[in-house]
């Protein structure tokens, strides 16, 4: 089986709610022909009408009918997996961050960068941890959200 075309479902979604090609297309800002192209396209994958002609307008098939929250709900979902992220509200943020670096980085930028955080970020604290080698294992595996330096072995 291909991989099936998941634009149709937006159309499909969008054609159950409007209940015309018309109105879907106008919608999906389509000229009305691309948008009956779709239908057809959605009717073949399906293997069902969909929407059937009923004196000047379109009613759903049965089929459409119990599809039509489940596609209405995949959508939304879609729709949310897209979203761009939330902005992070700093003020709001609490959260400790272990940056592993040298002791001239601690002493010469510490205090600075504290000070820093403090302002833009109340809730955050910073934990320093000594770097005695050039060993970046806990920066992979996640005991360490920054390191500063030369990382790696080839330095």
């Amino acid at each position: 089986m291909s991989t099936p075309d998941l634009n149709l479902l937006v159309t499909l979604d969008v054609l159950l709610a409007e209940g015309s090609v018309a109105r879907a297309a106008k919608r999906l800002r389509l000229s009305p022909s691309a948008m009956s192209r779709a239908l057809a396209r959605l009717r073949d994958t399906m293997g069902d009408p969909l929407l059937v002609r009923a004196g000047r307008g379109l009613v759903p098939t049965p089929r459409a009918l119990e599809l039509r929250e489940r596609v209405a709900q995949l959508v939304q979902d879609a729709e949310a997996v897209l979203r761009p992220a939330a902005q992070i509200d700093l003020k709001q943020l609490v959260r400790t961050f272990t940056l592993r670096s040298s002791e001239g980085f601690a002493e010469n930028f510490g205090p600075a960068l504290i000070a820093r955080i403090a302002q833009e970020a109340p809730g955050v604290r910073l934990c320093f941890m000594q770097k005695p080698d050039k060993d970046s294992t806990p920066l992979r595996d996640g005991t360490v959200d920054l390191e500063t330096g030369v990382v790696g072995q080839d330095a």
